[in-house]
């Protein structure tokens, strides 16, 4: 068979295995019709399918065939391949809509991420891949350092540290780190069983006087690598630990006798990048935390599963969509964002940098009982091989913040070119 026969063979593959995957889901995942939108134009003009959605002649028609023109067909296909693969994931996610633990696995750090209301997927780059996109870890320049703060809700704090370097042709790896402190707690008793009747005040938990400390942790290692100068896939893998009490086992009066107080799982993490090389646009996809159920005690629960597909390009700066400027960059981010115990979410995101230097960030997310509006900025400086950032965000918790607070993230990174 002749190479534009193999090509034509694979892309005709892909239109039915891409049309099942996007229209034929679970009742109640409602994510397909978005993401259908979202690469709509994307996809169709790879395959140059005409429909009555774009129709030839338009400017958005020839603004689609313009960019279809400047990229390689081995892009598309790796690209069209990794992405069936990432929506086949989807119906894994809306089977298990409901209540998750290890929650902490949703909360992920980097304050420039965080002003841009989360919409980063196709702009995490070198090491903030390692926490939003692991195919991003493979854009790494030399080697960079990443740590981060999150002051939580509830005075959780959690801790980040992040690692990755370039390999040359080998590819990118990477290391990651978490812990998450939940403060100090009281110990109390509840009684139970036929005894616990005989005294009404025995209805009521006591205090015994001590202290525990629960806490978690990850820790993960990600490989990720450029399959063509426009093309990057990675993967991570992550151990996570979560102890809710400061003794490893308790007794229990039931049949099971002692039961863990903790749990842990092994998850993975896989995503993908593509540079179109129209402009600045930029589109990303990721599935973070797929694997296992996590066991506490004597039953298993499923871990929050995270389905990400974002654009992403610049509307003023150096090769930008609107207006050519060598001093100052606009960007623009939107993401489509699905969690297996919550309903389709989308986050908006905007950064305006000035030289390089100062950058001023806001953010926006859709269909969240609290949390919405986000801002932030940072600052970046390079010293000879040497470059240094310090980001901040700052989160709103909706009016009625209550106990929840406002979430506050601080990062810092470094950087050897």
């Amino acid at each position: 068979m002749r190479r534009s026969e193999c090509i034509r063979t694979a892309v005709n593959s892909f239109k039915h295995l891409t049309m099942m995957s996007i229209f034929i889901q679970p009742v109640g995942f409602n994510c397909h019709g978005i993401i259908n939108g979202l690469l709509q134009a994307f996809i169709f003009s790879l395959l140059k399918i005409k429909s009555r959605v774009i129709k030839p002649g338009t400017s958005l028609s020839l603004f689609i065939e313009k960019g279809m023109r400047t990229m390689k067909k081995a892009d598309q296909i790796f690209f069209l391949s990794i992405t069936v693969l990432l929506l086949s994931a989807s119906p894994a996610i809306a089977q298990k809509v409901g209540s998750t633990s290890m929650q902490y696995l949703s909360v992920i750090p980097g304050a420039r991420a965080a002003s841009m209301g989360n919409a980063y997927v196709a702009i995490a780059h070198g090491v903030d891949g390692l926490f939003w996109n692991p195919a991003g870890v493979a854009l790494t320049e030399g080697q960079e350092f990443s740590t981060a703060y999150i002051n939580w809700i509830f005075d959780t704090r959690q801790y980040a540290l992040g690692y990755a370097v370039s390999l040359g042709i080998v590819g990118s790896v990477g290391l990651q780190l978490h812990y998450i402190d939940y403060g100090s707690f009281e110990e109390a008793i509840l009684p139970r069983g036929d005894a616990s009747d005989y005294y009404p005040q025995q209805e009521y938990p006591y205090l015994t006087g001590r202290i525990f400390k629960p806490y978690s942790y990850i820790a993960g290692l990600t490989y990720a690598k450029e399959l063509t100068d426009r093309f990057s896939t990675g993967i991570s893998i992550k151990y996570s630990h979560e102890s809710l009490y400061d003794k490893a086992q308790v007794y229990v009066d039931s049949a099971n006798g002692s039961v863990n107080t903790y749990g842990d799982v092994i998850l993975f993490d896989i995503g993908v990048h593509y540079n179109t090389g129209f402009h600045t646009i930029q589109i990303g996809a990721a599935v973070q935390n797929f694997g296992s159920d996590v066991r506490y005690a004597v039953d298993n629960y499923a871990v929050p599963m995270l389905f990400r597909v974002g654009l992403a390009a610049d509307l003023i700066g150096p090769n930008s969509l609107l207006l050519e400027d060598q001093s100052s960059r606009l960007g623009v981010a939107f993401d489509i964002f699905q969690s297996s115990d919550y309903n389709q979410q989308q986050h908006i995101g905007v950064e305006y940098e000035y030289a390089e230097s100062i950058a001023f960030r806001a953010g926006y997310k859709l269909n969240y009982d609290n949390e919405g509006l986000t801002l932030g900025g940072g600052i970046k400086q390079k010293l000879g091989s040497l470059k240094f950032s310090i980001d901040y965000s700052y989160g709103a918790m909706g009016t009625n913040v209550g106990a929840f607070g406002n979430v506050h993230r601080i990062s810092l990174g470094v950087g050897i070119l």
